[in-house]
């Protein structure tokens, strides 16, 4: 779930109409965050335990409202506060807010004390009133008025990549990202027997290492990858940010919008007998599909389980040459693409070769090396400011905390941003890059976290732009893409996906048939376009939401991907 939820869909006519009536009737949740409330309340004690109640069902609601109903969150903060406390006090602790009041609720109520004190005038109270609307009245931050790009010139780090992780269901991605983790040291030992032994409780002792991705309740309670996971580990050369992508169909929206943030990808395939035949009908072929239309161009392809068929070298060829030839039909060149023989439970050639004399015949590299052999996108570090939301959250630095990677540009704090489509304009309070250390600055390709200040949290949401006040990216409601199309086109509904974004739509019209190579016009107006076709089509969205030129969007309907392209 957005964690942005809980906070939108603040009416402000009803907000004033309450504050000059005088209202003293306390706001209750939405009918959607009451449940979300009483699902959560039910899951942290459960979690709890025997430790329950050490614990009171204020302070639970407490905090699940203070974490945007982050059970996992929740759950830890509770554990460090009232159970396991630290030997000192914590700096840090959830504001003594009433979980059923949205941030303008508890101002109203305070303007709601103050009506109750004399004053000077009715008028003097009317202002103060106004006065307790305000979203932050503390000053604007100073920018240092840095060069970024001169100061990240000078910078000597190491190089910074993220790739996504995708596959049919069940083909072991997150048990093969938790055993990277394990291998490199990311996670220690006890924390992974710590995760086995929950798991034994549930019956699901084999998802120990897939838990460390998956730390969502439903996402272990159902054994599935919901939303994207992601985790970080360094090599000598470089430094990686994961993004585990859902394999499930259901949840193809969010493996969009984890490819729109890769550098690369991993595509993993389950070797073991039928399961890579089965793949083949699912959601293999659409991933990989899907990852090239977003513009990844390099892509490794771990043979999973293969210890599972006792290291079979003709099971390995037979997978390496089906897959070589769909991947190439794709549009993947051959020499970005490469294959490694894996076992992800086991950790053969993860970050250590195997030992298995029945894998002898293997003298490639491991996946780490492949890894490191592998080049991250070119940066668009001179171009305006475009970075896409993932989350909205409540931290202790700001009320407003957003996380995402930037797409384009830099900046630094001081700097004041805009948000589309809301058109609301926020100042960067501080921020965090890839590794969670404050920084001065960021610049395209790093993964940040953004203190935001002078914004309310109804005008920021999931999927929205950040951009340059100066240059922003245009809101629209038309506009032209050339599309490849999976499945037969025409005048159709459609949902459009880009990266977070999903908006409702429709193909108006298709202009014309282009050649796949010279982009020339084969045929105008067709009634509609057959699989494997690229076309120019227009397309109609029912609100205007921010996009521009150059940007890579998908179309789905009925729950299929049915074509993905360039805006024109």
């Amino acid at each position: 779930m957005s964690r942005h939820q809980a906070v939108r869909n603040l009416d402000y006519e009803a907000e004033l109409e309450d504050e000059y009536g005088y209202s003293d009737e306390e706001e209750e949740l939405s009918p959607e965050d009451q449940v979300r409330m009483t699902e959560g309340t039910a899951q942290v004690l459960e979690a709890l335990g025997v430790e329950a109640p050490k614990v009171t069902k204020a302070q639970i609601e407490e905090s699940l409202y203070y974490y945007f109903f982050d059970v996992d969150k929740t759950i830890a903060y509770l554990i460090s506060k009232y159970i396991d406390p630290p030997k000192k006090p914590a700096k840090a602790a959830p504001p003594k807010a009433a979980p059923k009041h949205d941030v303008a609720t508890a101002g109203k109520k305070s303007a709601n004390v103050q009506s109750n004190k004399k004053g000077p005038s009715s008028a003097d109270g009317v202002t103060n009133q106004v006065g307790q609307l305000k979203i932050d009245d503390t000053p604007l931050p100073k920018s240092r008025n840095l060069n970024v790009l001169s100061e990240f010139e000078k910078t000597k780090g190491k190089k910074t990549a993220s790739f996504v992780v995708v596959g049919h269901v069940d083909a072991g991605k997150s048990t093969m990202m938790g055993r990277l983790l394990l291998d490199l040291n990311v996670v220690d030992q006890r924390t992974v027997d710590k995760l086995r032994k929950e798991a034994e409780k549930i019956g699901k002792t084999s998802f120990a290492l897939a838990w460390v991705l998956d730390q969502r309740h439903e996402e272990r309670s159902r054994g599935v990858t919901i939303d994207i996971a992601t985790n970080r580990f360094e090599t000598d050369t470089t430094s990686f940010t994961i993004l585990d992508a859902p394999g499930h169909r259901d949840f193809i929206p969010n493996m969009i919008a984890g490819a729109s943030q890769a550098d690369f990808a991993i595509l993993v395939i389950d070797a073991s007998t039928g399961a890579f035949e089965s793949g083949l009908k699912g959601q293999t072929r659409e991933h990989s599909l899907l990852i090239r239309s977003m513009g990844v161009s390099r892509i490794i392809v771990a043979v999973n389980k293969l210890d599972t068929v006792n290291w079979s070298q003709e099971r390995f060829d037979e997978i390496r040459h089906q897959v070589a030839g769909f991947l190439t039909g794709t549009g993947f060149q051959p020499k970005n693409i490469a294959f490694v023989p894996v076992s992800g439970l086991h950790g053969d050639n993860l970050v250590r070769k195997t030992t298995d004399p029945a894998a002898s015949w293997y003298t490639g590299n491991t996946l780490v090396e492949e890894l490191e052999a592998s080049e991250p996108s070119a940066r668009a570090l001179t171009k305006p400011l475009r970075m896409t939301i993932s989350e909205v959250m409540r931290t202790p630095q700001s009320p407003i905390s957003i996380t995402g990677r930037i797409d384009a540009g830099s900046l630094q704090m001081g700097d004041a941003l805009l948000v589309q489509p809301s058109g609301e304009k926020a100042y960067v309070k501080s921020l965090q890059v890839d590794d969670g250390e404050p920084a001065d600055w960021a610049v395209a390709g790093q993964n940040v976290i953004l203190h935001l200040s002078n914004i309310d949290a109804i005008h920021v949401r999931v999927g929205d732009i950040v951009c340059d006040p100066a240059k922003p990216i245009q809101c629209v409601d038309t506009f032209t893409l050339k599309a490849l199309a999976f499945d037969i086109l025409m005048p159709m509904q459609v949902d459009v996906h880009r990266g977070r974004l999903h908006a409702a739509g429709k193909i108006e019209a298709i202009d014309a048939i282009l050649d796949k190579v010279t982009g020339k016009v084969i045929k105008k107006k067709p009634m509609i376009v057959k699989p494997g076709t690229v076309s120019r089509v227009r397309v109609t969205l029912h609100t205007k939401v921010p996009l521009e030129a150059g940007q890579r969007v998908v179309l789905r309907s009925g729950g299929q991907t049915v074509a993905a392209g360039l805006l024109e």
